[in-house]
């Protein structure tokens, strides 16, 4: 069952957070294209792209690229 639908903003627009042990990198959009797929994801409620960013570098990973964008709503969908 559908719960909701809604677009990606166009990558020019995202942000990824590359991890690196304890080091993070935020790296701006657009991405080149490529043949990575987006695999799952996590749905915040935030007042920006800013706020993302800074509880996506708070997560426990220690390695792997992340990105980071909004979800485009339109009325009537």
């Amino acid at each position: 069952m559908v719960i909701g639908a809604g677009r990606l903003s166009p990558s020019a627009q995202g942000k990824r957070v590359r991890f690196d042990g304890k080091k993070r990198t935020v790296i701006d959009g657009p991405f080149a294209e490529s043949k990575e797929l987006v695999a799952g994801y996590w749905l915040w409620q935030v007042r920006s792209i800013d706020e993302a960013l800074e509880w996506l570098k708070r997560a426990p990973y220690d390695g792997g690229i992340f990105e980071i964008r909004e979800i485009s709503m339109s009325e009537g969908v």
